[in-house]
């Protein structure tokens, strides 16, 4: 059995940083820290990412409310080593992962992205393109024939053209 050629995470890393981020969400929220940067806050870890060694963790996390992100990521990365030992009592693993913090940018980008889509010109652009398909039809040709010419069915008279139905 060779190396992963991809960088897809296996399924051992998915379901070992899904047992670390419980833990971490549990431990975070019922554990009392000395720290001024984590005292009276709710923190969100958002996903773990472990290494394919499982040797060293790394937990994506926002504070409730997205403020003082930098402050809260510095002060969890300084009680890392206390973290990892309340881990350690939690999960069943042969070794503890060295936790590492990073902000969860994921949270920020959604919000660029709802801007961008609330921006005048897109919601016209959005505008313009939603009244192509009023009609209903994925296509905005209407039911569609338009788009085809004559059919080509043996002995079926041509369908959807515009003066169909219509004396002249």
């Amino acid at each position: 059995m060779g190396h992963r050629a991809s960088a897809e995470p296996s399924q051992r890393q998915l379901r070992v940083g899904e047992e670390i981020r419980h833990a971490l969400s549990e431990i975070l929220a019922r554990e009392a820290f000395r720290d001024p940067d984590l005292q009276e806050i709710s923190v969100t870890v958002t996903e773990v990412r472990p290494t394919p060694d499982l040797k060293v963790a790394t937990a994506f996390v926002t504070p409730l409310g997205g403020v003082d992100v930098e402050p809260t990521v510095a002060a969890l990365n300084r009680a890392s080593a206390f973290l990892r030992g309340r881990l350690g009592h939690m999960i069943h693993l042969k070794f503890v992962p060295t936790l590492r913090f990073e902000a969860d940018r994921s949270f920020d980008a959604a919000n660029r992205i709802d801007a961008l889509l609330r921006d005048p010109r897109v919601a016209r652009d959005l505008g313009e393109h939603e009244d192509e398909h009023e009609d209903g039809h994925e296509d905005g040709h209407g039911d569609g024939q338009e788009s085809r010419g004559k059919d080509t069915d043996a002995g079926d008279a041509p369908r959807g053209g515009p003066d169909d139905g219509k004396e002249a």
